[in-house]
């Protein structure tokens, strides 16, 4: 019954209005009166901690049997007599239990945001339309209409409109009843339009192109390349170093003009994105051969870095068929299982970090918008009224302009930043027609490396290190996703859109997409770095992410008879190798002398920090604010006279850089008239982070876990903040393994052992039930908290009748 004290405390304090705040805020005024009712209200959601959940239901849409035999941890085992129903009884536990998580992602993924948050989603949900989300999930559908896998998304959503058309007014999720508003029809567009969120998460925030093109007008193309390399020196790419790649099957030609025209370009475009994803989207995985395993099988792990939220974005199952046995995570919104095992095999995910979205630039016959020039003619646009619905009853209308690229995202319609009478279209791979479900349809039931390999080649968008390993001993890696071929630099800037000079000029054949089979070192890894050293026949920007590789391959290679409490040790791995390297330096540079005794004090934490970023570490904070700082007086200056300001270096480079050259020329701060040194900012930069210091040290908050504040927040934020976890006991960062942040982290941690009878162990900081009066709420928040595991119980036929069923649903046709 917790429900209750949370929202009697609420009710007193606040009159139960809360505010919507990230991404799409706005106050919401709540009917007090519907909502306190005892007959219809929040009451019906508290729930007894000995729930019932034994159901037997009787459905028309079922064509033979389906049970579900729920554990002690609310996990669903789904054993059904057909895929179909498997299917329909996945969706069923998905609306049973996620219900408002389902239906609030894909209002927002659609850009309906407005309906539920009020005006100041407008600008969100107009971004969302002129990107082409709903553009991307009408393709996508239409690509799930003509596949053999049709009748999964179908039966999925059967399984979730059965649900929702039981439901009465008092059965309805918290969530509505403190938003007013009721579930809609699920459909198999709904579906696509959780899966291009994803692809607008894992894929949409990995360029750079408005930024750069606005860096442009202050630093020369051979600058920019130096500030922001392809290519580090600390790299550990994700195929082993010095594999030989094949002739390039595809070889783009580099336009005449481009270098005038294209690099030469000095014009801003100062556009300012509403909703950019962020930039530690990511994951780890790994999988390390029977050579190196103390039982001679190999063992796969993973863990996606993403933002936390209560539910988690994360649904734990097992799905039995006729045609497979598979067990892992699925994502409530679509059906399988996205990343797990089965009999044979198991695989991961991480993020590709790849750009697959480049920005051109349309000239318009007039402010009709009706042709634009295109190869030698004037050529017509495909217009999409967009009518975005405002709580309350409003409407905002906008109009967007497709072309041979694709949607026209910013014009004056959209942004008076734009610097002139600029229109910018973007091409983005998630526009193209896919069926990314189906890849998990046949992982879920693939046998070994040759099905494994064929379920992921349609693979298209967001790119993504699949990572394998099966009960033969055979262990590999993919990057598989649609890859522009690309001439070098093409589309690190915006680039013109009058002729089809500056197109993409095919895909990078998928044979030739990143991989490894079966490496002698015995083991793959990836954590978001360049997925391949500067051999690679292809230019392939994007957002990589360098020190957790770094990390993880030291690991791994001093490690042998490695046993699945490693591989726990290593998830958890909070050895920062950033501050292996800068420490040194900020000790050597550093002029003590010129320090007063409290900044000697926290220089002193430094000196003696044994460089990992534990939860209780001072020496973490010491250094992540005096990078921080010091990151500053080096940029600021400099990268500070773009506007709005690029992101500055990451933290790989300047360190990198500061290692090579102790003079480089960014260290003078271009404002003063003296010339700076290294000793002179480090020195500095450690005075000017002490007052945060001392700020952090009285409110007792000077140890990292207490200084950054984990937390899981509900899906809506500070609106819902009693129904967060927060001042969680966890270390990590973005760069550090366990890469947890203030909000953003390892969202689910799963490791499979294939020796013997497979064995796997995994945990995400959540709950089964979203409902915030459920006892399965958060209950395994603790348990990662302490970097412990959850037993994956992997049933089989003969386990119907275990002790370790708690309750059981049947389906059944009416």
């Amino acid at each position: 019954m917790r429900i209750i004290p949370f929202i009697i405390s609420t009710a007193l304090t606040g009159g139960l209005v809360y505010l919507l705040n990230n991404p799409i805020g706005e106050s919401i005024p709540m009917p007090l009166g519907k909502f306190l009712s005892p007959q219809h209200g929040f009451w019906q959601n508290a729930e007894p901690t000995d729930a019932d959940y034994n159901t037997d239901l009787a459905l028309p849409d079922i064509e033979g049997k389906a049970e579900v035999y729920l554990d002690e941890r609310l996990v669903p085992h789904i054993f059904a007599d057909n895929e179909r129903d498997a299917y329909f009884a996945q969706g069923y536990l998905h609306a049973r239990f996620r219900l408002f998580q389902m239906d609030l992602q894909t209002l927002a993924a659609e850009g309906r945001a407005s309906e539920i948050a009020g005006e100041k989603a407008v600008r969100f949900d107009r971004e969302q339309r002129r990107l082409g989300m709903k553009y991307a999930a009408e393709n996508a559908v239409k690509a799930i209409g003509t596949s053999d896998t049709k009748f999964a998304f179908d039966a999925y959503t059967a399984g979730v409109n059965a649900y929702i058309s039981s439901l009465t007014e008092s059965q309805l999720p918290l969530e509505y009843k403190i938003l007013n508003f009721k579930p809609e029809k699920w459909t198999n567009y709904r579906t696509a339009l959780l899966l291009k969120m994803m692809a607008k998460m894992l894929s949409s925030g990995t360029e750079s192109d408005l930024a750069y093109t606005n860096a442009k007008t202050v630093f020369s193309d051979e600058e920019l390349k130096a500030l922001y390399p392809q290519v580090n020196d600390s790299l550990m790419p994700i195929v082993p170093a010095g594999t030989p790649f094949a002739t390039p099957g595809i070889v783009p030609v580099k336009p005449a003009i481009a270098d005038s025209l294209y690099l030469g370009n000095k014009q801003p475009v100062n556009i300012t994105e509403v909703s950019r994803p962020d930039k530690n989207n990511g994951s780890n995985n790994w999988v390390v051969s029977g050579s190196r395993t103390e039982s001679g099988a190999p063992i796969l792990c993973n863990d996606p870095h993403l933002e936390l939220s209560l539910p988690s974005i994360w649904y734990e199952l097992q799905v039995v068929t006729p045609k497979s046995n598979a067990y892992g995570v699925s994502l409530p919104g679509s059906p399988f299982v996205i990343i797990g095992f089965n009999d044979s095999l198991a695989w991961g995910v991480t993020n590709a970090q790849r750009d697959v979205k480049d920005y051109f630039e349309i000239k318009f016959k007039d402010n009709s918008k009706k042709e634009y020039w295109f190869n030698g003619q004037w050529t017509p646009t495909t217009l999409k009224p967009e009518e975005v619905k405002i709580k309350g009853g409003k409407v905002a209308y906008d109009t967007v302009a497709y072309t041979v690229f694709g949607p026209v995202m910013y014009d004056e319609n959209f942004t008076d930043d734009l610097t002139g009478n600029r229109n910018l279209a973007v091409r983005w791979t998630a526009h193209d027609p896919s069926n990314e479900g189906s890849t998990f349809y046949y992982l879920n039931q693939a046998k070994n490396y040759d099905d494994y390999l064929a379920a992921i080649k349609n693979f298209q968008c967001p790119g993504q290190n699949f990572v394998f390993a099966s009960k033969s001993g055979d262990i590999a890696i993919w990057q598989q996703g649609k890859f522009p071929a690309r001439w070098d630099r093409q589309g690190i800037y915006v680039m013109p859109g009058t002729d089809s000079s500056f197109m993409w000029q095919g895909f990078i054949p998928q044979e030739e997409n990143p991989h490894s089979k079966n490496p002698t070192l015995g083991y793959l890894f990836s954590a978001n770095q360049r997925p391949v050293d500067s051999t690679y026949p292809y230019f392939i920007p994007g957002s990589y992410i360098t020190p957790r590789g770094v990390t993880i391959a030291k690991e791994l290679s001093s490690m042998d008879k490695v046993t699945v409490r490693d591989m726990m040790n290593l998830q958890s791995n909070y050895r920062n190798s950033l501050a292996e390297n800068l420490v040194p330096l900020l000790l050597k540079y550093v002029r003590e002398n010129d320090l007063n005794g409290e900044e000697k004090k926290f220089l002193d934490i430094l000196r003696t920090w044994d460089l990992r970023g534990d939860p209780d570490s001072k020496g973490q904070t010491v250094f992540q604010c005096w990078y921080d700082s010091l990151e500053q007086e080096i940029w600021r200056d400099d990268i500070g006279q773009t506007k709005p300001m690029t992101p500055l270096p990451d933290e790989q480079v300047t360190i990198e850089w500061l290692l090579k050259d102790s003079a480089m020329k960014y260290v003078d701060n271009r404002n003063t008239p003296v010339v700076e040194t290294l000793a002179d900012v480090i020195t500095l930069s450690l005075k000017k982070s002490i007052p945060n210091l001392q700020k952090a040290e009285a409110e007792n908050r000077l140890n990292w876990s207490a200084f950054k504040n984990p937390t899981v927040y509900h899906l809506l934020k500070e609106s819902l903040l009693p129904f967060a976890r927060k001042g969680l006991h966890v270390g990590g960062s973005g760069y550090i393994v366990n890469a947890m942040t203030h909000s953003h982290g390892p969202s689910w941690r799963m490791i499979i052992d294939l020796s013997g009878k497979t064995t796997g162990y995994g945990v995400y900081p959540g709950g089964q039930n979203g409902n915030p009066g459920s006892r399965f709420y958060d209950n395994f928040v603790d348990t990662w908290v302490e970097g412990k595991y959850n037993t994956l119980w992997f049933m089989h036929e003969a386990d119907r009748a275990s002790e370790m069923v708690k309750w059981k649903i049947t389906f059944s046709k009416s």
